[in-house]
């Protein structure tokens, strides 16, 4: 018998790498990320208020791990989308649960799970997802009845998860885009004080040529 100091470690278990990537691959699917986007391919050449110090900070995801939100405010084309799928992306990386939701679309949705009485199963299932995105707040405001749906979902996710939402309105026009002042009130002291905010300028990167046949980060 060879001596104990000439033993190789037992093999790694086969599967395991497979394991890993089923894992991935399965909370990949359920993000449903607007677009492909990873921390690495951000633009930060071009000028939009967003630099390389800054954005290593967010990539590092120190806001995420204590439980704050982000909020990405810029004009159309600025890449507020590509941004918060990035950074979604590296939580994905870290083995973290993510969901998009665009909002101009949550209506249809919102409308159905309640004709189906599916509303109260919809909630618990978003407040188990460590990350939620919330696309273009204020694009398409939600119906009066659906709006305090927001409400709850931040309730849920007071010091156990986080959102990022993304925006082309000023922060201070938030507020309008509720029925309600009380509710506004209560929505925002959840969201707005509890966050980083990143607030982008310039062109549309979507006017930018191509390069290499390459598409421009936002307009992917």
């Amino acid at each position: 018998m060879a001596p104990s100091s000439q033993r190789k470690e037992p093999p790694e278990k086969p599967g395991r790498f497979n394991r890993d990537s089923l894992a991935q691959s399965r909370r990949l699917k359920l993000a449903k990320l607007g677009t492909h986007a990873h921390p690495a391919d951000v633009d930060l050449r071009t000028a939009r208020g967003l630099g390389k110090t800054r954005w290593q900070q967010l990539a590092s995801l120190n806001w995420f791990k204590q439980h704050q939100h982000l909020l990405l405010i810029g004009p159309t084309g600025i890449g507020k989308s590509w941004l918060a799928c990035a950074l979604a992306k590296a939580a994905i990386d870290h083995k973290r649960s993510v969901r998009y939701l665009r909002l101009s679309r949550l209506g249809e949705e919102l409308a159905l799970l309640q004709a189906q009485g599916r509303i109260s199963h919809w909630l618990k299932t978003l407040a188990r997802i460590d990350l939620l995105i919330l696309e273009d707040l204020g694009l398409v405001p939600l119906a009066p009845n659906h709006q305090p749906l927001l409400l709850e979902l931040l309730e849920d996710r007071q010091q156990r998860g986080s959102v990022i939402v993304t925006s082309q309105l000023p922060l201070k026009l938030w507020h309008a885009q509720f029925q309600d002042p009380t509710l506004a009130d209560a929505i925002l002291d959840r969201l707005v004080h509890n966050a980083e905010n990143v607030e982008l300028t310039g062109e549309s990167m979507r006017k930018r040529k191509p390069a290499n046949g390459v598409k421009p980060e936002a307009a992917a």
